[in-house]
């Protein structure tokens, strides 16, 4: 007899099984306000280095928008039949205001004072601040990455249907979305909704590497 937990690891095994990168969606069918909500909720409670999620994501449902985009994401029929797009974006520079305003943010959440903090925050920056440019872009976007694994799971869990993107012009995306000038660029596109009767990729059999390619027990 399995445990609940035994049963909840198996759920969500059978959650991942499910899931695929979806290629045609259903334009008919769209996800609540609460559906979206729990999914943005995943998003915001991902893992990431040190806590400081240096990124930002856009929530993308207006249908003129998505069309403008669409040219720029190699004319992908998900972005503009998905339910909402989601745009995952990462700081492309930073300086010692990142870890200022999370160090605000957790002494007002945990009611710490501030200078109790300071060291933490004073290790954070000399690990990070003095970055060169392209190693503080190449960081952000894999704390971005770490974001996106969490939605998919969290879609899958909800059967919700989504599709992780990087088949775009990031420059055409950035100049659309006003991101370079607020120091942003997308990293990674995700359409989320439901999948079409007619996207034969459903069907197909998973293919992943087996375990003794992958896993190394020591």
């Amino acid at each position: 007899m399995q445990t609940n937990s035994e049963t909840e690891i198996s759920n969500y095994i059978e959650s991942l099984n499910w899931r695929y990168a979806t290629k045609k969606f259903d334009a008919d069918k769209k996800l609540s306000a609460e559906e979206i909500e729990n999914l943005v909720d995943a998003i915001r409670l991902s893992a990431s280095s040190y806590g400081l999620q240096p990124y930002r994501v856009l929530v993308i449902s207006d249908p003129e928008v998505r069309k403008t985009l669409r040219p720029a994401c190699w004319d992908q029929s998900q972005i503009t039949d998905a339910s909402h797009l989601l745009v995952f974006t990462h700081q492309t520079d930073f300086g010692p205001e990142l870890v200022d305003s999370y160090i605000d943010t957790v002494s007002e959440t945990r009611g710490v004072a501030k200078e109790k903090l300071s060291g933490y925050a004073d290790f954070m920056k000399s690990k990070l601040v003095e970055l060169p440019a392209s190693a503080k872009a190449n960081w952000t976007a894999r704390q971005a990455y770490l974001a996106v694994g969490n939605l998919l799971s969290a879609a899958a869990a909800a059967r919700i249907d989504a599709c992780p993107m990087e088949g775009f012009e990031a420059e055409k995306v950035n100049e659309i979305l006003g991101l370079t000038s607020k120091g942003l660029s997308a990293a990674v596109l995700v359409a989320v909704g439901h999948r079409s009767q007619e996207d034969a990729t459903q069907h197909n059999e998973k293919v992943r590497r087996p375990h003794e390619e992958i896993f190394t027990h020591i």
